[in-house]
């Protein structure tokens, strides 16, 4: 069954790019943690650190989320294990799709929580750091294995073990790996997601400004 392995909270530590701290290293946590509709550069789970806020948090990326059989291919790759949070993802998830979800499709979590899919990870410098490993924007770019960032739109509870329930998903082919390979590597793809339903709008702005003129 499709579930939550952990629920992953950070606090803003000293790092050496961007504002000089950040959220990103995020751990695991024993009990239930609220995920409510934050405000601007907010994050979704209450007590989790977002310090970069002109580019992360918000409603839009409410919560993040990455796959723990994502993880274990990657341990296999880096030669140690990857414990969940490590990749600053809030939520490690079990038996889903996450790359293959669909932009807009809805995951019912738990007893109450709803959330919906909203677009791709786009890896930076501070996730170069936290992973202290050669070429990893360059790696994971290519891998094209993002993890999914999610909006609230019903707010509730979550904690390890709460089932995750696919609970609607629309008829589009703006998938998390098809729009994180057209926003990097692969602007060919823009074109088929320029009328994609529930694109957010700048995710839609960026692919109608590079989709090439006829």
């Amino acid at each position: 069954m499709a579930h939550i392995e952990s629920v992953n909270v950070g606090v803003a530590r000293r790092t050496g790019v961007k504002s000089g701290t950040s959220g990103i290293d995020k751990h695991p946590q024993p009990d239930a943690v609220a995920i409510d509709v934050p405000g601007w550069g907010g994050s979704g789970l209450a007590g989790d650190a977002i310090c970069d806020k002109p580019n992360h948090g918000g409603p839009d990326q409410a919560v993040y989320a990455y796959a723990r059989e994502d993880l274990e291919v990657w341990a296999a790759e880096l030669g140690r294990p990857l414990r969940g949070g490590l990749f600053g993802e809030n939520i490690t998830t079990v038996g889903v799709d996450v790359t293959g979800a669909v932009i807009g499709e809805r995951w019912r979590v738990g007893e109450r929580l709803v959330l919906q899919v909203t677009c791709p990870r786009i890896p930076c410098v501070t996730f170069a750091e936290q992973m202290d490993e050669p070429g990893w924007i360059k790696r994971f770019t290519r891998a094209a294995v993002p993890g999914a960032y999610l909006r609230v739109l019903v707010p509730g509870e979550v904690r390890a073990g709460d089932p995750v329930v696919i609970s609607g998903r629309p008829v589009s082919p703006a998938t998390i790996g098809v729009s994180f390979r057209a926003l990097t590597l692969e602007p060919d793809l823009l074109t088929g997601l320029v009328d994609a339903p529930d694109l957010i709008p700048g995710m839609r702005a960026l692919a109608r400004r590079r989709v090439p003129l006829a």
